[in-house]
């Protein structure tokens, strides 16, 4: 659903980003009284109704909040949030399995981190923002203090992932880059932490495999990108999720159309490099599973190939096919 921002709003956006853009070292101390904007709260109720998401931790729903009356619900928040009262409720504490099998925690109503004074909740919209400041700060020191020169070693990051790329002396990148992080108050992730030789060896960033690639008309080797392993068994256990046995009594357009929804955003972002072969992984184990879902939803016994063939599935059914959605891209046609 695309929303047309209100021309206040769009004002607003653009007389900040000019001023940030052209004056970088200003620093904006009088933006907390943008948020409780008429116009600023109501684009934002607009764009999260549109989004369509459940009740949070105080239970208030979308539904709740239009009986009671968006606007004077919207008066009330921003009341709120003009005298400084509005206090949000402790966040509930749950699990959320990783990729390495540990699990990142909670489940309770908790105060821990604000007790502890550090941390942010998992997959909460600050987390994101305050990672990026704090990135902003060891990117501008480890220019300015000369490392990025000296050592010839250049940071890349997205949000608080990061690599240094460098020829040589990455010890002591590695070193400086501890001192930094520890004056910052950054805690490391020592497990993720190494210093690897490419293209003798590989590693993941962002969900690819970065290292020595093979050409596979001609053999030539070179140093480039694909999807990660780890990345594509993921994909495909959710793929195995959304068809397992307690969904057969779902309605099968209804099932195509959630799994095309996911192919193609696991297609727009894994699209760089050397995908062909991870898009042959998923076709095919997204055809074995949607095989073995039709066969226990119509009961067929025996070989389920023989009634679902592929012409079924991508004709008939219209399921999406990677090694066709993004052919006549160059990045899809390297291997």
């Amino acid at each position: 659903m695309n929303l047309a921002t209100p021309e206040s709003v769009r004002k607003l956006q653009r007389a900040l980003y000019a001023k940030a853009k052209a004056d970088p070292a200003y620093c904006f101390y009088t933006l907390y009284d943008k948020i409780y904007r008429k116009d600023v709260l109501q684009e934002a109720w607009s764009r999260c109704r549109a989004n369509d998401g459940s009740s949070g931790v105080d239970g208030q729903s979308f539904e709740g909040i239009e009986r009671k009356g968006v606007e004077r619900w919207l008066e009330e928040l921003a009341q709120e949030l003009r005298t400084k009262t509005y206090r949000p409720q402790a966040v509930r504490r749950v699990y959320i399995p990783k990729a390495d099998g540990k699990k990142r925690p909670n489940k309770r109503r908790t105060t821990v981190n604000k007790d502890c004074g550090k941390g942010t909740p998992q997959g909460a919209p600050i987390s994101p923002l305050l990672a990026n400041l704090y990135m902003r700060r060891f990117l501008l020191g480890w220019k300015q203090q000369g490392w990025e020169q000296r050592l010839q070693a250049y940071i890349v990051n997205y949000a608080d992932d990061f690599v240094i790329l460098c020829r040589r002396k990455a010890a002591e990148a590695q070193a400086q880059m501890a001192k930094m992080t520890e004056k910052l108050r950054l805690e490391v992730n020592q497990q993720k932490t190494r210093t690897c030789r490419v293209p003798e060896e590989s590693f993941d960033f962002l969900g690819y495999t970065l290292g020595r690639c093979y050409r596979v008309k001609t053999g030539q080797a070179y140093i480039g990108t694909k999807p990660s392993k780890k990345r594509v068994l993921k994909f495909c256990e959710s793929i195995s999720q959304k068809t397992q046995r307690e969904t057969c009594g779902r309605d099968t357009e209804e099932v195509i159309g959630e799994l095309n929804l996911m192919l193609k955003g696991w297609a727009n972002y894994f699209r760089l490099g050397s995908v062909s072969k991870a898009y042959e992984s998923v076709d095919s184990h997204v055809r074995n599973r949607l095989r073995q879902w039709l066969g226990r939803k119509h009961k067929i016994k025996g070989r389920v190939e023989n009634h679902f063939p592929d012409e079924y599935l991508y004709e008939k059914l219209g399921v999406i096919r990677l090694t066709h959605f993004h052919t006549n891209l160059p990045w899809a046609k390297a291997k």
